[in-house]
């Protein structure tokens, strides 16, 4: 009798089954790794803007502190652009930068029932703003390039494999100010597999062209950053290195600081405005050559060909043909067939089973042909089969003096007259 525990075991390993199934195709979907880059190309973004508001209450003193971020914002972005002091940047009306501005980033905030304490960043319509801003005509960046963002936390370093503070500042940066055109990776589809932290590491060009080519770039920017925490959710330093090119070619460095974890996206972004600072620097003192290795090489040209004419040769072979003989007795027969043998290019005559004779002739048939008929046979040809006839064949042997001629037979006499 079979043990009732053996049907209670069936469910339980049926359910730890699906479990495991479920968590492996968890590991598998892309959504634990996929952050999608912001689209920056029709934006300009200023940031940091701090305000400190007081109002009758939490919304006046919202609204109040966005106002003032506004005028700031387009001051500081004026002067950044244009590179010169805060002071002689142009003062502009509410509405009109109503209009200009195209959405308000809230990086941080406090809300109180008649206070407002925010960082904000102000993203300001290209097609509106930059006329006014200096920015109107088309940039002059770098050819586009394979932005790799490495992060090294607690012993292991990973790209886009997994989720992480680094790529998500990379993915959030607006890259529409900068002097270079990133190409950045979401972690989607075969990116973990192509930009990992292991080809980052990788020298070799064969498997850089393949990438490159792919991401439609020139050439590959690292970003790495190392994350060590003083303990867990509290200060954290951070060690930024910026390399170019498959061999990781170090452009340059610097360190920041972050009060505890809340504050590392912060850290983040301020380590992505430094280190596209870093590699502005590079482009603008020309390292940024381009390497011929990583170019997809060209396929070797086609061989020549060489044409040889090549004139045939007549093939010179024995034909076999079958001869066919009427004859009205032997001697007839045995004459035919020494006449035939005589004639040139026939090399031999025999008989088959069924009385017609094989005969081999080297050269074209119609030879054979004519040289039958020159002997007085009625030759009719088809393909290989050939049939001759006639009342007698003399014998090929010199032929007998001919019999003299019969006397002429007398004249009748004339007939009498009447």
């Amino acid at each position: 009798m079979p043990s009732p525990w053996r049907f209670a075991l069936i469910p339980a390993v049926v359910l730890v089954a699906l479990v495991a199934g479920e968590t492996l195709v968890a590991q598998m979907e892309s959504g634990d790794r996929v952050i999608l880059p912001i689209d920056s190309s029709g934006t300009l973004e200023i940031g940091g803007i701090k305000v400190d508001v007081t109002g009758k209450d939490a919304a006046s003193a919202r609204f109040a502190g966005w106002r003032i971020a506004q005028r700031e914002g387009f001051k500081a972005l004026w002067a950044k652009t244009n590179k010169r002091p805060l002071s002689e940047a142009p003062t502009l009306s509410d509405s009109v930068l109503d209009g200009l501005v195209a959405s308000i980033v809230v990086q941080s905030e406090q809300i109180g029932p008649n206070r407002y304490i925010a960082e904000l960043g102000i993203l300001f319509d290209r097609s509106r703003a930059g006329a006014l801003l200096g920015v109107g005509g088309p940039q002059q960046r770098s050819a586009p390039m394979l932005l790799i963002p490495l992060t090294t936390t607690a012993g292991s370093v990973t790209s886009v494999e997994l989720k992480n503070a680094w790529q998500r500042a990379w993915a959030q940066y607006r890259t529409s100010q900068s002097a270079i055109d990133y190409v950045r990776v979401s972690g989607m589809g075969v990116d973990p597999l192509l930009v990992n932290a292991s080809q980052a590491r990788r020298p070799g060009r064969s498997w850089w062209r393949n990438i490159v080519d792919l991401y439609g770039t020139s050439n590959v920017l690292i970003a790495e950053v190392s994350l060590k925490r003083l303990y867990p959710g509290g200060p954290a330093r951070a060690a930024f290195t910026g390399r170019f090119g498959p061999d990781g070619d170090r452009l340059g460095g610097f360190e920041l600081t972050a009060r505890d974890s809340a504050d590392i996206p912060r850290m983040m972004s301020e380590g992505v405005e430094r280190m596209d600072e870093l590699f502005t620097r590079a482009l603008a003192a020309g390292v940024f050559v381009h390497d011929t290795s990583l170019d997809i090489p060209l396929p070797p040209p086609p061989e020549e060909e060489e044409f040889v004419a090549v004139i045939a040769k007549p093939v010179d072979r024995a034909l076999a043909l079958s001869l066919f003989v009427s004859a009205s007795d032997g001697t007839t027969l045995t004459n035919a067939l020494g006449q035939i043998r005589s004639i040139n290019g026939v090399q031999s005559v025999s008989e088959n089973a069924s009385g017609a004779l094989i005969v081999n002739f080297r050269g074209d048939p119609a030879a054979l042909r004519r040289a039958l008929s020159a002997g007085g046979w009625s030759v009719s040809m088809s393909t290989d089969v050939l049939r001759i006839s006639r009342g007698a064949v003399a014998p090929v042997a010199p032929a007998a003096t001919p019999a003299p001629a019969p006397a002429p037979a007398p004249a009748p006499a004339p007939a009498p007259k009447q």
